[in-house]
């Protein structure tokens, strides 16, 4: 039995009442969100179960949201209790190389868990001339832009490898993208900082310079649980999972309640995510299963169309949810399944020997298959991971950062002010100089 199109309507309320909510009635959404992922989350769960008699299909995304949170709880417990201390100079190629590592380092402890890690220590490095646009570029390079090259470093990745998306594809067909978008973003930051800091007055600017830079790190024994953490990620379920969980209560209990006061960790964030995600991960299913099987009728043909398509939703939407309807999408159109190993491996290039006896199931939609195909793949990463950067909204660490960032009395710019001043102009053009480079 096909799947209503009328189902997809409570994936798109939950979306919307996440982006819309928190900005017109902050107070009720705050005591309300986990009521409402729950209600319009049990909506699909039902129709599945009773109407469909499908449960099975619903397990699996009810399996595939617990890896998804056991890797981002995990991380965001463990980078909690690690605590760096900077104190010196905040100048503008100082923040460069600052936020430069932290593009790196958001492939190694996803975006939200080096979010986490550096943005208390990148505030207090600008202590002296903190703004805005500080925070904001951060939240466009470590909370998204950097974790492009990995599964652990945005979610979207990590549900494509979930998927079947072999683990080191990702770095192999988006190395140079993401060379090209962080290189320009900090370049366009760097401008930005260093005409800021040539007006601040001499006084100040010799102030810092004489400070010095150092640096002091707390909780260093939590590096052994990210490492396992990232080793985790490469073992079959369940065992991942518990590993990671595993990895996470050992962390959070030897670290020292100093450690976790200083970096002022607490769970709410991630109380926040499990939930709404819950809700997100039930509802989108109708979403997935339509759009698989409608996608030539939405008229997307080309990498092009999955790029922009999946980058305009992940501006707004999240993500995650995002990258997963339009990998469908790139499947549907091609006449294969998303949750079909052989498949996944016909779409990518990568077809074994072994596979060929196996073909005769592939046989029509194999003939759709070109040696491009993988392009699809590509731009539906490249999209959602960059874009996810264009407003508060469109990736989980962005608005945890700018909370930290306004409880360290930074004075941040309106979700539309985020938008008019900062992403449009300055990302924008990048993002367009990437579709005219790599998928015009």
């Amino acid at each position: 039995m096909p799947v209503s199109p009328w189902m997809i309507t409570p994936f798109v309320l939950l979306l919307l009442a996440i982006a819309l909510m928190p900005l017109f009635h902050p107070a009720w959404w705050e005591r309300r969100y986990p009521w409402v992922s729950l209600i319009l989350g049990a909506v699909p769960v039902a129709y599945y179960g009773l109407v469909l008699d499908n449960s099975r299909r619903m397990l699996l995304s009810g399996m595939e949201y617990v890896s998804f949170i056991a890797l981002i709880g995990s991380l965001f417990v463990v980078s909690g209790g690690i605590h760096i201390g900077i104190r010196g100079r905040s100048t503008p190629a100082g923040n460069v190389a600052l936020l430069a590592i932290g593009a790196v380092v958001a492939n190694l402890l996803g975006t939200t868990g080096a979010s986490m890690v550096l943005i208390r220590p990148y505030i207090r490095a600008n202590k002296y001339r903190i703004s805005g646009y500080h925070i904001v570029f951060f939240i466009f390079i470590v909370s998204n832009i950097g974790g492009m090259l990995t599964p652990i470093g945005d979610p979207p990745l990590f549900l494509g490898y979930l998927k079947g998306v072999p683990f080191f594809w990702v770095i192999g067909r988006v190395w140079l993208i993401w060379l090209l978008a962080v290189a320009a973003v900090l370049a366009i930051f760097y401008a930005i900082d260093r005409y800021n800091y040539r007006k601040m007055p001499d006084e100040l600017e010799r102030e810092i310079e004489a400070e010095g830079e150092h640096a002091r790190v707390a909780g260093l024994h939590n590096v052994v649980f990210l490492l396992v953490i990232i080793g985790a990620v490469f073992l079959p379920g369940p065992i991942r999972e518990i590993i990671m969980i595993a990895a996470a209560v050992l962390s959070y209990a030897t670290t020292g309640r100093r450690i976790h006061e200083r970096n002022e960790f607490n769970f709410l964030p991630l109380k926040e995510v499990a939930v709404l995600f819950a809700g997100i991960f039930a509802t989108m299913v109708p979403a997935l299963d339509w759009l698989e099987l409608n996608a030539g009728l939405l008229g997307l043909t080309h990498p092009a169309h999955f790029y922009w398509g999946s980058g305009a939703l992940s501006s707004f939407l999240d993500n995650a949810p995002t990258y997963l309807n339009f990998l469908s999408a790139a499947f549907g159109i091609h006449g294969l399944s998303v949750d079909n190993p052989l498949h996944m491996r016909a779409m990518l290039g990568t077809l074994a020997p072994a596979d060929l006896a196996h073909l005769q199931t592939l046989h029509a939609a194999v003939q759709t298959v070109t040696d491009q195909s993988w392009r699809y793949i590509q731009a539906i990463s490249a999209g959602a991971v960059l874009f996810g950067s264009m407003t508060y909204i469109g990736n989980g660490p962005n608005f945890m950062v700018k909370s930290i960032a306004e409880q360290a009395k930074v004075k941040m710019p309106t979700f539309l002010g985020y938008m008019v001043q900062y992403s449009l102009p300055a990302l924008l053009p990048v993002f367009a100089a990437i579709w005219y480079i790599f998928f015009r």
